[in-house]
């Protein structure tokens, strides 16, 4: 005898992906978390002009900051940058993933849980905004 579901629900439902604008946002951030790998040298290891068409950017840490031991300074300066971000604006996850963790945890505290990111689509090369509610009602079957 065979278990088989007919029908699966979504339980990513409150994550959204919109489409690309077709005019720059003039209104609008992109915090870019980290400066880009290889800045420092003149030779940056990734091209995120892209990620413009959603807002100026912003850049929050040098490219070689890390969360080693002590944290608190790090998150004083991330908590300081993004003090202004809105709904409105976007997170573009760049360098350590510990410090994306944190920047993310700082923006869902400032906007209670409802933030914009931009992810990078390697077959379209395009970036896609994706809009995040942590706090939508949602079912979650197993």
């Amino acid at each position: 005898m065979s278990m088989r579901k007919t029908q699966s629900q979504d339980i990513f439902s409150s994550i959204k992906c919109g489409a690309a604008p077709t005019e720059k946002k003039v209104d609008s951030t992109v915090y870019v978390i980290q400066e880009i790998a290889g800045t420092s040298v003149g030779k940056p290891k990734i091209n995120i002009i892209g990620a413009s068409h959603y807002g100026k950017f912003k850049f929050l840490l040098p490219e070689l900051s890390q969360i080693i031991f002590s944290p608190g300074p790090l998150i004083f300066k991330l908590r300081k940058a993004l003090k202004d971000f809105t709904i409105e604006d976007y997170l573009l996850l760049t360098g350590d993933p510990a410090i994306i963790g944190v920047a993310c945890s700082i923006v869902s505290d400032i906007t209670n849980g409802k933030y914009n990111l931009l992810k990078w689509d390697k077959q379209e090369r395009k970036y896609y905004p994706i809009e995040i509610n942590l706090y939508e009602k949602g079912e979650i079957n197993d």
